[in-house]
This record gives C-alpha cells, structure tokens and sequence, in this order.
C-alpha cells in the first residue's frame, strides 16, 4: 500500500458510534462482549514497550537455568524449605523479608501511580507483556486486523484452518514454556524439562505444568482486557492516587472538538471541525478497547498505542501532532504543574526509608538460627555433689551456604559450665537439635530464676555469632 493510500484510508475511515452524554446504556453482565482486533501499529510508545518487555521476558525465562554456588540462582525449594535468591539462602523464618518486600513493592506502585499513572499496566505488567505477545502471533499467522476481520467471517478452507491452527501452536508454545519456566523456579528445571519430555515427570509437577499452561493460554489469549477491565484489582483503587499533576494519556477535547471526516488539505476549520478525524484508530490499537477521547478511564493502562496511532494519522494529515498524548489534568488545561507535591514526597520518603531499612536488614543478616528451650520434660533443676544443673534442647539452624561447626559457650552472672555438648558439623540447610547441660556451683546463686545467655560461634567463621538469652533456675533456698 503506497502513502497516498494510506492517507485515503486514514481519512475515510467510518466514524465512531457517539452516545451522548445523558443517554442510558444498558449492560447485559451475561452478554460476551465482542471479539477485540488490534490494529499494528508503530511509533514511539510500541517501540518504548518492546524495549522494555524484551529483558523483562528474558530474565523470567533464563533466570531459573542460571546457576551461583552450583545451585539454581532462584529456587524455591518448598520440601526443604529452603529459598535460593542469587547468593542468599532463606528459610520459612525469613518470612518477614518478604512481607517486607511486598509491602515495598506496593509503596513503589503508589508512588509510581501518583506520578505518571498506570505505566506499570501498560508496559511491565505480566498480563499485558504476554497478549503482546500473543497478538504478535496472530499478526504473523493472520495478518493486521482487516485481514484477521475478513478471515474469521470467510467459511472454512484449508488456508484458514492452517493460518488458525499455526496461531494455536504459537500460543500453546509460549503458554507451554511459561508454565514450565515457572514450575521451574519451584523445582530444579533442568530435571524438570528432562522429565516432562521423557514423560516421567510426577502428578504434581504435571499438574502445576498443565495447570499454569492452560491459565497463560486462557489470560493471554482469550480473556486479554477482561482481565484488565474486571479481574485486576489495580483498575479499582489506582483512581484514588490520580491528582490533578499526574502524568496520563489525555485527549485534547478542545482542539479535536468537533469530529469528522475530511480530505487531506481542506479547510475543515470553516466547517467547525477539530482536528480529529474520526477515523478510530486510537481505539483500534487499544489493547482493552477503549476509547480515550471519552476522557480518562479506569480500564485505561496507559500504554501510549492510542498516542503512537493519532500521531501517525496526524502526520499524514499534516497537522500538529499530540492531539492524544501522555499529560496531566492542569497540564491540559493550562495550569501550572507541580511535581514536588505533598502525596509525592510522602511516598517517596516513605519508600526510601523502608528501601534502606530492608537493605541493612539484608546485609546484617546473620545466616544462623539459634533457639534454646529448657527441658520441661525433667524436673526444674538438679542438685548433684554441690552443683546445681538445668537442662535445655539447643536447636541450630545452618542458614550459610557452607558446612559449619559450631561451638556453645553459656555465660551470665555466675559461672556457669555447660556439659554434653559435642559439636558436629551441621550441612547447609540442616537443623540439627541436642540436649544439653549447664551447671553452677550451688554456693554461688543468689536467687531461683536466673538469666543465662548462649552463645553460638561458627569455627571456621567467628563472625557467624547468634547469642539468646534464657532462665537458669535453682533452689529458692
């Protein structure tokens, strides 16, 4: 298709249905909605997306096959439980790193929203990553969307059924490797490709494979903006952080006012025409079908296609372009802009603060877990030949990726020994728990309750050091 031809589609295109602004509509909650055909499209905001998805769909795939220490550089190890991110190993009781981390997350989400608005839907979010993906398959297999339109209204033929069964294949492929990357943070996935493709992989990991094969085929390639519309939960709460100095997709109603078709070169001014040519293709490139110049909406994911769409009508009609572009409310109505506002500046401190808290908190964590927990099984204490001795069941936890040993030293007011205890090498992972003894001259205690404190030491590493305090009684007498 030559330029003039393009410009003559750009321009004749049918125009868009109005529904005036006091007309009720009804909605039948029962009704399939209408199949979505995404036009291509090229520019700014669809290069900016792929440049963006690209690493992200990467790391997802490659970061399970890459290995630190002679282990999977991300691994939850459930049974074990045991959790390798990078070169830190966690067990369940770090369970409030991540609490921590997602609580960061969510700061961040805000602060981002407050800012420039749902770019997280509209360029990293999973959902929208993976119907890029998929709409890439139906345009290899069946062409733009007017070639898709004419080939799902023809009858069945050859050339339809194998256009439609290639975009099957597609999608079950990219459905398939998802699902088997994913398990693949859950079990070694190295084994796991091996298994599935020599078919002895076991029910469960068959089932978590299928299962999430055929939630990826389903979200990505059916459900698309049903899910951005009305399962995502973002959509619903994300109006609440939009002020008016929040960056958007806005459309200037005041120059593209009033819409209509036209010829390249006339004088659509003396008619009383905007710029807008009603020609749809904002809304054709719209991932959730939208239309944008019905003003800020939530199902709206700030994605810019609409933006690199009227942009490029624009340049063929040679007018200015921005009629749709990434903007805020005082912005289009010609206020000033504050950047620095209060909401922005309290996320922000908020968030740098948890940032740095989490990091040392990281960095100082001690890879060794102590518990110690006096014998309630034999009586309080025990008097022999002038001592008096309590006994406690020490528990070691070995959090570091190194086979440990590990020496037991107690101390407290008094002098206090601690008897029975031989110090085995613990493997990375490995709990191990023992009995032990602490004894006291009797001569020297005071009191009945009395505070003891062990001190665990790794041998090969005096900086691995956990101290936990307990209670030492005696005779009240």
């Amino acid at each position: 298709m030559n330029e003039k031809s393009k410009q003559s589609e750009a321009s004749k295109e049918v125009p868009a249905k109005e529904v005036p602004a006091n007309e009720i509509r009804y909605v039948n909650l029962y009704e399939s909605e209408e199949k979505v055909y995404i036009r291509r499209i090229t520019g700014f905001f669809q290069r900016l997306r792929r440049y963006i998805s690209a690493p992200l769909i990467l790391g997802f795939v490659l970061m399970p096959w890459l290995v630190i220490d002679s282990r999977p550089a991300m691994l939850f190890d459930l049974p074990a439980r045991q959790f390798n991110i990078l070169w830190i190993t966690f067990s369940p009781q770090d369970g409030v790193y991540l609490a921590w981390l997602l609580i960061i997350s969510a700061f961040l989400l805000f602060t981002v929203t407050v800012m420039v608005g749902r770019v997280w839907c509209g360029f990293t979010c999973p959902q929208t990553i993976w119907t890029q993906m998929y709409i890439w398959a139906e345009l290899l297999c069946e062409g733009d969307r007017n070639k898709r339109i004419k080939l799902d209204a023809q009858k069945w033929s050859v050339q339809k059924f194998l256009r439609k069964a290639a975009k099957q294949a597609i999608w079950i492929a990219i459905a398939l490797i998802t699902a088997i990357t994913f398990v693949g943070y859950f079990t070694p996935v190295r084994d796991l490709v091996i298994s599935f493709f020599t078919f002895q992989l076991d029910l469960t990991a068959l089932f978590w494979v299928l299962f999430f094969t055929g939630a990826t085929y389903g979200n990505a390639g059916f459900m698309r903006e049903q899910v951005c519309k009305y399962m995502c939960p973002y959509a619903r709460f994300q109006a609440v952080m939009y002020d008016h100095d929040t960056l958007a997709v806005w459309y200037n109603s005041e120059r593209g006012e009033k819409r209509g078709p036209r010829k390249i070169g006339e004088d659509y001014k003396a008619q009383g025409l905007g710029d807008c040519i009603d020609c749809s293709w904002c809304v054709q490139v719209c991932p959730v079908n939208i239309d944008i110049r019905e003003g800020l909406q939530a199902e709206c994911i700030d994605c810019g296609l609409c933006i690199d769409a009227c942009d490029s009508v624009m340049e063929k009609m040679n007018y200015p372009l921005g009629l749709i572009s990434f903007t805020t409310e005082d912005a289009a109505a010609k206020k000033k802009v504050k950047i620095l506002r209060p909401r922005v500046l309290g996320y922000g401190v908020v968030l740098l603060a948890m940032v740095a808290l989490f990091v040392y908190s990281l960095a100082t964590r001690m890879p060794l877990l102590v518990e110690v927990m006096r014998d309630r099984g034999t009586q309080m204490f025990r008097i022999t030949e002038g001592n008096v001795s309590n006994v406690y069941t020490l528990k070691i936890e070995n959090l570091d990726r190194k086979t440990h040993v590990y020496d037991v030293r107690v101390s407290g007011d008094y002098t206090f020994d601690i008897q029975g205890y031989k110090a085995p090498p613990i493997l990375e992972g490995e709990i191990v728990t023992l009995p032990v003894r602490v004894v006291v001259k009797r001569s020297e205690l005071k009191g009945e309750k009395n505070t003891v404190t062990f001190t665990v030491v790794a041998r090969e590493n005096p900086e691995i050091v956990v101290s936990h305090h307990t209670t030492f009684i005696g005779p009240s007498k």
